[in-house]
């Protein structure tokens, strides 16, 4: 089977989660589902991948939420062994002085078509290793400091000695964000300059041929995201399979910085948005950041309405998502209509089933669904309900909300009981439904059952978004502050609409959603069908066209892959 693959040279694509599959919980959040799209359309347009990702058989948590909106979590495991097939090698890594052996599965991604691309799962869950050797590879994103260190050698020294002993032949190795930048570290192992070569040199590493054959994806404009470990830590850990005098050379004096060893180590940097590059290149001065703006896939994200819809007016457009800029001309608004009757259905049966809220079809939706945390201010919604009872009684709505807070964000477990505690404030006036544990499954049906997606991060520290994008491929229009990629994105009145204008003050960002719900949102909903029909449309053709991972795959070909 792995002959199939190991024929032809390859990009190895390297990242903590991907989202596989909607039974596999190997994935977080959106870096994750990015990464399973970004594979999808690598298979879609044939371009050679592997990836390379943790087993994670515990996942990463399943959402528990009381009647007070008190988010507990549970494992939420899977056995490997009934979606994979197990890797013919296992390779050895040194953690604290004793070697760990790394075995691993491969999972075949497949998209709608025959093609596919592999996906190795690292797994140290060996019975030649110590039982806490076995747990290095079980949670994602679990543990210390010093268990995040275990990992992220497992995934960047191990992966590469994997790829090796499984006969892959590799040309360009991609980090989706700092977690595998240690790839860089087994690289320069690899490429020494030998002695007879060295003619006074400072280092004996080929780090010019390292760097060209990396390439590093950051998605954070945040300093706290990225990973940083002591080097006193590091030395207990990694022992001498690693050169001491050269990490801080490459990753920082102070500590090991997985951003900054990353970017040391790659020839090409991105950023995730045409802002974003901005931002990280002030964080990152001296290196070049470009910008190649994500994308979602098309097909993954369209519901079958829609799916059914395009296949007979725009046949092709899965495979050429930029014939949906033609959907203005070739959709009646009849058609998207209903399309949208049917996805907003498939959402109000499920809200009914999972919270006993019935949605009201007189009713536009707004959704709101993403990771709860302080930046993303999901409380901003809810940040004057008087006034928001007032726009109600004129122009009624309802909200569906979803989204985990991580295990350690306290702030953002208070974010999800403050929103419960609205609920409740607003029972009998506004619907509101909170969908725990959410997922691709039902992001699925939340961007595609709502009326109106709602974003409120505080700028700039949304790197791009993806969610609106998804929603934009069926029918949705955005209400979002102007960060990300929706500073591309939005065509205001258009493809949707922005909350504050580009670097207005955030404290103001609150009225300014209510003011354009109020003004213009809900009363082009109720009031003009027409109007709202060319926003649905204007999403499609605008966003859904542009915003596809088939084109930003097609941009990291030319400018990261094979340039």
């Amino acid at each position: 089977m792995l002959e199939t693959y190991t024929s032809d040279a390859r990009v190895a694509y390297f990242s903590m989660e991907i989202a596989l599959d909607d039974r596999l919980p190997t994935y977080a959040g959106g870096l994750g589902v990015l990464a399973g799209d970004t594979l999808r359309s690598a298979s879609d347009l044939a371009l050679p991948v592997v990836a390379v990702t943790l087993a994670s058989r515990q996942g990463h948590f399943r959402q528990l939420i009381d009647a007070a909106g008190r988010q507990t979590e549970v494992p939420d495991p899977w056995d490997p062994a009934l979606f994979t097939t197990p890797l013919p090698a296992r390779v050895a890594v040194d953690i604290e002085g004793r070697p760990v052996w790394v075995g691993g599965w491969l999972y075949e991604l497949k998209r709608h078509g025959d093609r596919s691309q592999p996906v190795l799962l690292l797994d140290t869950d060996l019975e030649d290793n110590r039982p806490e050797d076995r747990e290095i590879t079980s949670h994602l994103y679990g543990g210390d400091n010093r268990y995040r260190l275990k990992q992220e050698i497992v995934l960047g020294l191990g992966g590469v000695r994997m790829l090796d002993a499984l006969g892959f032949t590799v040309f360009r190795y991609h980090m989706n964000e700092g977690h595998s930048a240690f790839l860089g570290v087994e690289l320069l192992r690899r490429h020494r300059i030998p002695a007879h070569l060295l003619r006074g040199r400072d280092s004996p590493y080929d780090l010019p041929r390292v760097r060209n054959l990396c390439c590093f994806t950051t998605h954070t404009p945040v300093e706290a995201g990225q990973d940083r470990f002591d080097y006193t830590l590091v030395r207990e850990v990694m022992g001498e399979q690693v050169d001491h005098d050269l990490l801080p050379q490459l990753a920082g004096t102070d500590n090991l910085n997985m951003t900054c060893l990353a970017l040391s180590l790659s020839e090409f940097v991105n950023g995730v948005a045409e802002r974003h590059a901005e931002v990280a290149g002030k964080m990152y001065p001296g290196y070049k950041v470009h910008a190649i703006t994500n994308g979602v896939h098309p097909f993954n994200w369209t519901a079958e309405p829609f799916r059914v819809l395009y296949d007979r007016h725009l046949p092709g457009w899965c495979h050429q998502p930029e014939l949906l800029g033609r959907a203005d001309y070739l959709l009646s608004p009849d058609d998207v209509r209903a399309a949208r009757r049917l996805c907003q259905q498939a959402l109000a049966s499920e809200v009914l089933k999972r919270t006993g809220v019935q949605l009201d079809p007189a009713r536009p939706t707004l959704g709101f669904a993403r990771r709860f945390t302080a930046y993303k201010r999901p409380d901003l919604l809810f940040a004057d309900l008087e006034r928001l009872r007032t726009i109600a009684r004129a122009h009624p709505f309802q909200i569906v909300m979803a989204g985990k807070a991580h295990p350690a964000d306290e702030e953002g477990k208070r974010l999800i009981e403050a929103v419960h505690r609205h609920m409740a404030a607003l029972a009998g006036e506004i619907p509101v439904a909170y969908l725990p544990n959410y997922d691709i499954a039902l992001a699925r049906l939340l961007v595609s059952g709502v009326d109106v997606w709602v974003n409120t991060p505080l700028p700039p520290l949304e790197a791009s978004g993806t969610s609106g994008m998804k929603a934009a491929f069926n029918g949705v229009p955005s209400l979002s502050v102007l960060d990300g990629w929706w500073i591309e994105g939005c065509l205001d009145g258009l493809t949707g609409w922005r909350v504050g204008a580009r670097g207005s003050d955030p404290a103001t960002h609150g009225d300014a959603l209510y003011t354009r719900l109020e003004r213009d949102v809900l009363p082009l909903y109720h009031g003009d069908p027409a109007g709202w029909a060319r926003v649905m449309l204007g999403a499609i053709t605008k966003n859904a066209a542009q915003f596809n991972s088939h084109r930003m795959m097609r941009r990291y070909a030319t400018e990261a892959y094979l340039a």
